[in-house]
């Protein structure tokens, strides 16, 4: 039992690497993480349903994953064809449009769970100012 409580703590350890190793290295994910705050914290000022977070976490994390993913893919395609090449090329743009898909697809769901309560509290704050 105590190894394999080890093993599992090893893997945690060896994917806290990968998550660092991304970051350190990946600049798109520094806007990532930038946006992914920005997210978290106004779906706390907008006191977001369970639901709507479930949605939030889920898109929030496919858009970490494919970024993971695209950079596991690039880092293979260097291994196994470091000179540039057709078909490298082709991998390496393919997995980073997979990335963009899920990051618009995250700005559309996002604009359709935020939106409507952030116009909702700007309208409320602009009616109760004196202008």
């Amino acid at each position: 039992m105590i190894s394999f409580l080890r093993s599992r703590f090893r893997a945690i350890a060896y994917a806290f690497e990968g998550w660092w190793h991304v970051l350190r290295t990946q600049r798109n994910t520094w806007v990532h993480s930038t946006l992914s705050i920005a997210v978290i914290t106004l779906g706390f000022w907008l006191k977001l349903s369970p639901g709507d977070w479930a949605i939030i976490i889920l898109t929030m994390a496919i858009v970490w994953a494919a970024e993971f993913f695209n950079t596991s893919l690039e880092a293979l395609t260097d291994l196994i064809q470091p000179k540039e090449h057709p078909l490298a090329k082709i991998s390496k743009d393919v997995s980073a449009a997979a990335v963009l898909i899920t990051a618009v697809a995250s700005i559309l769901i996002g604009l359709l769970i935020l939106g409507p309560p952030l116009l909702d509290k700007i309208r409320l704050m602009i009616e109760g100012s004196i202008f």
